[in-house]
Parts: C-alpha cells; structure tokens; sequence
C-alpha cells in the first residue's frame, strides 16, 4: 500500500508528497531486440493516404496482431506522421493502445521502445509527438490509460533511449487534460461506494488504513475526507485529503487515527488539522493538485463549520533520518546545547548516524515529553527544515507547505512510533500552519530564502 505525507494527505500527516514506486525491469526483452533488428525504414507518410496504402496498412497490422508480433517501424511512423482523419493510422492507434493495455511490463516495455524507435527521425518532434498522444487518446477513448502510460514511461525513461522526449511531451498534454479548473471535489463518507472506500485503503500513503474499522473511523462524524475526481475518471481520486478537528492543534498521529478514539464533539472545534495527503496517480507526477485541494477543502470546512479559526497540518518529515544520517560532525555541532558536546562533534565524521540511532532509542521509549536527547533531536529537526536547495525546502512536506504559504509552527517529539515514522523522521513530526491572510506573505519569504518560522521553532 502506498504511503504519502499531508503537510496540509492533503497529505500525510502530511507528506506530498510521494510514494512506493515499482520496481522496473532492467533488461530489454529479446522480443524488442527482435523486431528492432527486423524493422526496416518506411517512407515519410503523406497527410492523405491513397486506398493501396490504407489496404496494405490494415493487412499488415491483421498479421502482426494474428501472430503476436510486434508493429513494424514504418507502420507505427504513421502514428506520427498520418494525418488525423487517416482511417489506417487510427486503427492501428486503436489496436496499438488496445495491446498495451492488456500487455504484461515485459511487452509495454517493447510497445515503448518500438515506439521511440519508430518516432526518432520525425519531424517536427513537437508537433508530431503531440499527434501521436492525441490520436492515441481518441481512438482509445480511455483518459486513465494516458495516466499509465506516463507511469511506465517514467518508470523506464532511463533505461530506454529517448524515451524522456516522449514522457515529457505527454506530461504538457496531460497538465492540460487535468487543469483543476476541471476537476470535481467530494466529500467521502461511510456511506460512499464500498469500491471508493477500498481505493482509499489501496491508495493511503501517509498513514497505512490497516482495518475496514480503521477506514471508518477515518470517516465518521467528526472527520472528513475530500477528493479531486477528473470528469473522464469518475471512479478514482486523483488525491484526498484526511480532516480532523480538534480544540487544540495535534501534537500525536497514533492518537489522532486511533481507530477505538471516541467520536469527539465537533461543535467545540477551533482547530482542523490535515493529517494525510495522498496522491493516487504516479502518471500525475509534477502535475499539483495539493495546493488547490486544500484551498477548496478550506473554503467548504469554513462554510460548514464557520466556528472554525485555525486550519494546521500534522505532518511526516520523511528526510530527516536521511539527511541526519549523512552529517558529519561538524555539519550539526551548532545544534548541540553542550559546549564540550560540540566540541567532541567537530571531528566525527559518523556523528549524525550516530544520532539518528539515539534518536529513534529515545522516540521509541514511551516517554511523551523530551529528555536531553529529544530536545536536541527537535534543534536537529528545525535545522533540517530550514535546509534550502536551488531555492526550494530540502525536504519535500515542507516544499509543499511552505510553498502553499503555510509556515512552521511547531515540532513534536515522538509524535509518529510507527515503523514508517521511526524510519524517515526519528519519530518526530510538525505542524504547519495555515492562515489566510498571511499565505502570499509568507510564500514572498520563502522566494527571497528565508521561510516563516514560528518563535517557538526560532527559539529551538
């Protein structure tokens, strides 16, 4: 089961964040080697076939479905290349998309490649590059079938030569086929299709949905969850987003999701707090839904719940353990409130491994309150969340949230004891907190590299 984190589901707590990828498969099958080396070089197509062209192409394509072979190049260059109202392009489109939905990985990885192949010397790219995708579309009629054919081209852009062309070019047309002025949101309860419900256990990757007890009590009164549907792909969220609310803001994801936690009195909330965002679609990769998603999310809780005056997240730090793990001693002796400590650090070179060790010790004891050694994995932490690269926070919740213009309110120690939390973060969470008339302010910081922190996470 996929995992993200919500930083405001809409991740999780809140993660944008990113998820399990499949292992791709590393070698070309002799399948593609095969018809590569069989393949020869057809003519450029002209924008109108003749009827002798059309025949030959359909003749072609019967035998090359009859016999489970692969298309030849030059019939798959007028994929490219034909004009859109040509009859033997089409079909071939249509048969071409027909294989590769019901291919294995073994023979999409073909599918692709031969692709690639067939499209190497068209030109203008661009242009014929989007015919091709558009044609695909239309005679296959199947807007998810788009979406995983990006995924497997991102899969496999590395080990396929010219690939990342193609995979580009689909992802221009697939932010305009999802423009979120097209997308539908929902609320999702326990009364919602049992087959939705499942996609939300299948797809949760922030926080694992362990139990059909667990999924509703992640839906009950005093809970929301809300999805972006696309008009084309009515049956799967593309993401959602996982409300709670609270009288005060969260400092513990295991007891916020506690499937036996009584239903609380939604009437005495000031806090909502997003716990978990999950993209479903790795084919929608860069394409960002999060940031509108929780706007919309925002504007719906205010107007049922106008009671409301605080919207936080509850959020992994999913490169925390990572990047601490890599430091040396001198990289992290500020962050040691000992003198003789930060002295002893300046010439380890395994000091943050070491500390990442200590760390996750500590969080895994049940004491809620941090000893010596938690608070100085809560300076560790506020010191990683300030780490900027080409502009951009290191980690990628805070890249989220602090993009949307949220800010860092606060870190929480032993805050996720989950296998997951101990891994990425040390067990460590925080809250980013969004308010309304602070969000372009707050973004105008970050440009400039300096993202909002609150005085309590300055004073760590």
């Amino acid at each position: 089961m996929k995992r993200l984190n919500l930083h405001v589901r809409l991740m999780g707590p809140m993660g944008e964040p990113e998820t399990s990828t499949a292992a791709g498969t590393t070698a070309t099958p002799p399948k593609a080697d095969t018809a590569a080396a069989g393949a020869t070089a057809a003519p450029p197509a002209t924008p109108e076939s003749s009827p002798s062209r059309t025949a030959s192409l359909l003749k072609r394509l019967g035998r090359w479905l009859e016999r489970d072979h692969l298309p030849d190049l030059g019939d798959l260059r007028s994929l490219y290349e034909a004009s859109p109202t040509d009859h033997a392009a089409s079909k071939l489109a249509r048969q071409w998309a027909d294989r590769y939905q019901a291919a294995d990985a073994d023979e999409r990885r073909s599918l692709l490649a031969g692709l690639v192949r067939a499209g190497a010397e068209c030109a203008p790219a661009h242009e014929l590059n989007s015919r091709l995708f558009r044609r695909l579309y239309a005679q296959s009629d199947r807007l998810g079938l788009m979406v995983e054919l990006r995924a497997d081209m991102l899969r496999w852009r590395n080990q396929v030569a010219g690939l990342a062309v193609l995979e580009q070019e689909l992802a221009g047309l697939l932010s305009n086929w999802f423009d979120v002025g097209m997308l539908e949101l929902r609320h999702i309860n326990w009364d919602s299709p049992a087959s939705l419900l499942e996609k939300l256990i299948q797809y949760e990757a922030v926080h694992e949905i362990r139990s059909w007890d667990d999924m509703r009590r992640r839906v009950a009164a005093d809970r929301r969850c809300y999805a972006f549907f696309h008009p084309r792909m009515t049956e799967v969220p593309l993401i959602f987003v996982e409300v709670a609310f609270a009288e005060q803001m969260a400092a513990n994801v295991q007891a916020l999701i506690d499937p036996a936690r009584p239903v609380d009195d939604i009437g005495k909330a000031r806090w909502a707090i997003f716990y978990s965002i999950s993209n479903t679609q790795r084919g929608l990769r860069g394409i960002s839904f999060g940031n509108f998603l929780l706007r919309r999310v925002i504007e719906e809780l205010l107007t049922e719940l106008p009671r409301l005056k605080f919207f936080a997240t509850l959020s992994p730090i999913p490169g925390f353990a990572e990047w601490l793990g890599k430091c040396g001693g001198a990289d992290i002796q500020d962050c040691m409130a000992d003198k003789a400590a930060r002295q002893a650090l300046a010439q380890d070179p395994r000091a943050g491994a070491q500390w990442v060790e200590r760390l996750r010790a500590a969080a895994t004891a049940q004491a809620d309150e941090p000893d010596e050694v938690g608070k100085t994995g809560l300076r560790l932490a506020a010191h990683y969340l300030r780490q900027m690269r080409g502009g951009q926070p290191l980690d990628p919740v805070a890249r989220f949230h602090l993009g949307n213009g949220a800010r860092i309110e606060r870190l929480n120690w032993a805050a996720d004891r989950s296998a997951k939390g101990l891994e990425q973060s040390c067990g460590l969470m925080v809250n980013y907190q969004y308010e309304l008339d602070q969000l372009d302010e707050n973004r105008a910081r970050l440009a400039a590299g300096k993202p909002r922190l609150s005085r309590g996470v300055q004073w760590l």
